[in-house]
């Protein structure tokens, strides 16, 4: 399984989002793609994904160029795993994971893909929620159905747009920890957008920080999650430390914020008064 980009470009309108973007994964591993918000980070996997179209460069997959995909053929190599789902019927959990083998079946399941479905639960610890409706499910189970039927499309490549961003810290480690054993054991590349660089540095092989819609630094998170990329991407100031052999990093306030607090209370004033 390779993605390799090669001097992408893409924008809405006249406003551009990401520009001379190179980038060569190849093979299994687990990549996080960090960054602040309106870099494009969401604009890259739909690049990969053909939900969005280029206006130059080229996006590969396996050597083939996705401009001269069809969908379904994306779909049978690429999974996708959304930032939110706006799946408001109660389906059940089986059925909502289901819908992951249309690529491969159409609309006609076998019982082979139910086989499929149902193993899937098991491996994510979810097989007990197999007949609950979807839409009645907490924000942690509602998550790993959503990765569940990602999985169930049986990718080479699986991506993911924020999978935890609305999980308690229990389960962000957990399907964090989860992605990157399936990258190692089902030999899958995942490409997840990721907020948190803690995170970001424990897990990931390879970690990707975008700026002004570019790639600023890919790496190892060593050589990514630095105290002075951190400061030019996102404009804080913070200190790294090595936690088991990983970076972690502790922030301090945002670059400017005294001047800031200073113009919004006046001199003199308590607060209160």
């Amino acid at each position: 399984m390779r993605v390799k980009i090669d001097g992408m470009e893409f924008g809405y309108s006249s406003v551009p989002v990401l520009h001379d973007v190179t980038l060569d994964l190849d093979g299994p591993q687990f990549v996080t793609v960090i960054g602040p918000n309106g870099v494009g980070k969401s604009t890259l996997i739909h690049c990969i994904n053909k939900i969005l179209k280029p206006r130059g460069g080229t996006v590969m997959i396996n050597d083939v160029d996705v401009s001269e995909m069809k969908l379904k053929d994306v779909a049978k190599t690429v999974g996708y795993v959304p930032y939110t789902s706006t799946d408001t019927f109660p389906l059940s959990v089986v059925d909502t994971v289901l819908m992951g083998r249309s690529p491969h079946t159409g609309w006609r399941p076998k019982e082979s893909d139910l086989e499929i479905v149902y193993n899937i639960l098991k491996m994510l610890g979810i097989d007990h929620l197999a007949d609950r409706p979807f839409n009645e499910l907490s924000a942690g189970q509602h998550q790993k159905v959503m990765l569940a039927r990602g999985l169930a499309q049986d990718p080479e490549i699986l991506l993911l747009d924020e999978p935890t961003s609305n999980l308690d810290i229990r389960h962000q480690l957990e399907v964090t920890s989860i992605l990157r054993e399936l990258s190692r054991h089902k030999d899958l590349l995942v490409i997840m957008i990721s907020h948190d660089i803690n995170i970001s540095a424990k897990f990931s092989d390879k970690v990707i920080l975008l700026k002004d819609g570019t790639i600023y630094a890919a790496g190892t998170p060593e050589e990514v999650v630095t105290s002075e990329n951190i400061r030019a991407a996102y404009g804080v100031d913070s200190q790294v430390v090595p936690d088991e052999g990983r970076p972690h990093v502790i922030l301090k306030s945002p670059l400017g914020w005294e001047e800031q607090l200073a113009r919004l209370i006046p001199h003199g004033k308590e607060s209160g008064e």
